[in-house]
């Protein structure tokens, strides 16, 4: 029993990659359950077995999407050894060579498009933007009080959103090296401006 039941973890994960897939190139509009099942190599019945239906598809592929960046962001937090590395090492993670392009800003804007409709999207999101915050926050609390701390972590991560979103609907106007130099500037003169402050 505990064999089928790693099996069907292994399908659930494999048709939640696919969808995320699909998702890259078709967007919302165009992921259906049967574009889902084709790229898997599976049966519709089989991702309808796995997923009532195609909103508990994309809730999967958001948790993909989110899982592999959260992945990269940890590793590199893990090499870090002081706040300022701590915060260096989220800004990189956020942009990752391998997530930071258009195909997975688009899958990520068509994601978010269906939030105010879906309940299920909108917590997921909710948790990203708590995790991000709070990874954020414990590095600047160690040089600066809570609210400017708070201030500094919404500004940062609303600047990583608009740049991913940039990313999705103009990919020819920001690059991995801009978006990076976007957002350590916007860092230092804050931080600049904080520290001289005190």
């Amino acid at each position: 029993m505990a064999k089928l039941s790693r099996i069907s973890e292994i399908r659930r994960r494999e048709l939640r990659h696919a969808a995320y897939c699909v998702l890259q190139t078709e967007g919302v509009a165009g992921t259906t359950l049967e574009k889902v099942a084709a790229y898997a190599g599976a049966s519709k019945g089989i991702v309808l077995h796995y997923f009532r239906n195609k909103e508990e598809l994309f809730e999967q592929a958001m948790r993909e999407a989110n899982g592999a960046l959260r992945v990269a962001v940890v590793k590199r937090l893990r090499d870090a050894r002081d706040p300022q590395q701590r915060v260096k090492a989220i800004i990189l993670g956020n942009f990752e060579e391998e997530f930071f392009k258009p195909s997975i800003s688009h899958a990520w804007l068509s994601l978010c498009a269906e939030v105010p409709r879906e309940p299920r999207l909108a917590r997921l999101q909710k948790v990203f933007h708590a995790r991000m915050r709070s990874n954020l926050l414990s590095a600047f609390q160690q040089f600066m009080d809570r609210k400017e701390a708070e201030d500094l972590a919404l500004g940062l991560s609303a600047l990583i959103d608009g740049l991913w979103l940039r990313m999705g609907l103009d990919p020819d106007s920001v690059t991995r090296e801009s978006a990076l130099k976007q957002t350590f500037l916007y860092l230092e003169q804050n931080l600049g401006r904080h520290t001289h402050s005190h």
